[in-house]
């Protein structure tokens, strides 16, 4: 199983040079080099109004990247939707779990 993650995380970024896989506590994550994971970028580009490079240009400005790198993670997303969007929700369920209090009686 770890051989063949590891061998699906390499063909991955070998189609798309500049995402690299990073361990974390909530497991491992595509992510740009020198930059954040590809799923906080495309969270953010949601949350933007607009066209699509109209947001990309947006975005870089915003997150002091260039407009390659939001591009890149784009692209990325775009070839591997599920895997982004999984992460995606996992961070706004854990961000709910902070926010709601404990209701232990």
């Amino acid at each position: 199983m770890l051989t063949t993650s590891l061998l699906e995380e390499g063909l991955k970024t070998r189609e798309f040079p500049g995402v690299v896989y990073r361990s974390g506590p909530t497991g491992r994550r595509a992510g740009l080099v020198g930059g954040p994971d590809v799923w906080e970028i495309i969270r953010d580009l949601r949350g933007l109004s607009g066209r699509g490079m109209e947001r990309i240009e947006r975005l870089a400005e915003e997150l002091e990247l260039s407009v390659s790198m939001v591009g890149l993670a784009a692209d990325f997303y775009s070839a591997f939707p599920e895997e982004i969007d999984a992460r995606i929700e996992a961070n706004e369920l854990a961000a709910e779990q902070i926010r709601r209090p404990d209701r232990r009686d």
